[in-house]
């Protein structure tokens, strides 16, 4: 096999979990701007989800957000991803928007709280046996606003507490995916604020939990890829929540703000031995002002792109580079792959798998933005309130 036709193959092969909540209203803290033709309920987040695969491929899966896709039978939920080419994924725990969790949920100080909290994340795992999901995913929005406010190492041993409980109930073949964000909303100390506690926390826990890198919760200029290369060397990467950010966690289309820093982690995935089902692609995005469904497309597809110019980097003129201490030419081999137009390459890959070569204007001549449009009337469309 050419060097080139490996690369496609390893194009064909990748899968992008798309997140159910994307399909919704969603928007920033200060106003959700709501658009016709939004799923109202999570079978309709389905539907819009297949779309998104249908016309790029590589967008098999589906993450579900405990309780925004609470339903009365998961079995049948199932069925119906599987009737529309597609399966369900992750399950997203909430443990930050009740009322009951504004001094946290499972670091709380109050054990009834905390109890509640640990309850939910029980109820998550019941999901997973019910829809066949492998992925357990939490984020905790817990933390301080104000020294003092609560003992932080104390915090850190609830949290482990509570993490050991759930560890325990999972079953074979499942997982435990530990997220990290530095700030917001807590502004003093946030309970789980970096991916040094998560790994820590993962690391006594055990095999079954892994840590997960959402790429828009970092501090600036923090060196994205030397954490995924730190996680995939000790074998705890267990997958990515992908977006882009400007300033804060400002959950933009992935690769928007930076598509450089995107092939960098890629090429460090690639590099690693992560590009396996072992570490999870997948899409945590919010679509304030821009339509749903293109909007995802348009993610996958900058996914793909950054994936095919890290598979593009010639690895042994690098390393002949890096040994001789050629720091431009070890460079120059980098950027080579970067500049590299690979839209074309794509556009073979897609045709191969019987695809259109431009996924969004093929979504577009499809009539499927008109179609919900005219059928999603009344109901209460799904998303979050602002």
């Amino acid at each position: 096999m050419t060097e080139l036709a490996a690369v496609k193959a390893a194009l064909k092969t990748q899968a992008v979990e798309t997140p159910s909540w994307a399909y919704g209203n969603s928007g920033t803290r200060f106003k959700v701007f709501a658009q016709q033709g939004v799923p109202r309920d999570p079978w309709e987040k389905l539907d819009d989800a297949a779309q998104v695969h249908a016309f790029t491929g590589v967008a098999p899966t589906v993450a579900l957000h405990i309780p925004w896709d609470k339903v009365e039978d998961y079995a049948a939920l199932a069925k119906h991803a599987q009737e529309r080419g597609v399966k369900l994924g992750a399950i997203n725990s909430n443990t930050f928007q009740d009322d009951d969790y504004k001094l946290g949920s499972i670091c709380h100080p109050d054990a009834a709280v905390r109890r509640k909290a640990v309850d939910h994340l029980l109820e998550c795992v019941d999901i997973m046996d019910a829809t066949g999901s492998r992925d357990l995913k939490l984020w905790f929005a817990d933390g301080t606003n104000y020294p003092g406010q609560d003992d932080i190492r104390a915090r850190q041993d609830r949290l482990a507490e509570g993490l050991a409980e759930v560890y325990e109930r999972l079953g074979d073949g499942q997982r435990m995916l530990l997220e990290y964000k530095f700030f917001e909303p807590a502004f003093y100390s946030t309970d789980v604020p970096d991916w040094g506690t998560a790994y820590a926390h993962c690391l006594k826990l055990g095999e079954k939990a892994q840590v997960v890198v959402d790429t828009g919760h970092h501090a600036p200029g923090t060196n994205i890829e030397f954490i995924v290369a730190t996680l995939l060397r000790e074998g705890k990467l267990g997958g990515f929540d992908f977006n882009s950010r400007f300033y804060a966690d400002d959950d933009l289309m992935v690769g928007a703000a930076d598509p450089f820093q995107l092939f960098r982690i890629m090429y460090e995935v690639v590099r690693g031995g992560g590009f396996t089902p072992e570490v999870a692609f997948m899409l945590d995005q919010c679509h304030n002002i821009e339509a749903k469904i293109p909007a995802i497309i348009r993610s996958v597809m900058n996914v793909q792109e950054a994936t095919a110019k890290a598979l593009l980097v010639d690895r042994d003129a690098l390393s002949a580079a890096q040994a001789s201490g050629d720091v431009l030419e070890a460079n120059a081999v980098i950027m080579d792959a970067y500049n590299t137009d690979v839209r074309p390459l794509l556009a073979e890959v897609r045709e191969e798998m019987g695809l259109d070569a431009n996924p969004i204007a093929a979504y577009k001549r499809s009539g499927w933005a008109e179609k919900i449009v005219a059928e999603r009337v009344g109901g209460q469309q799904a998303g979050w309130g602002a």
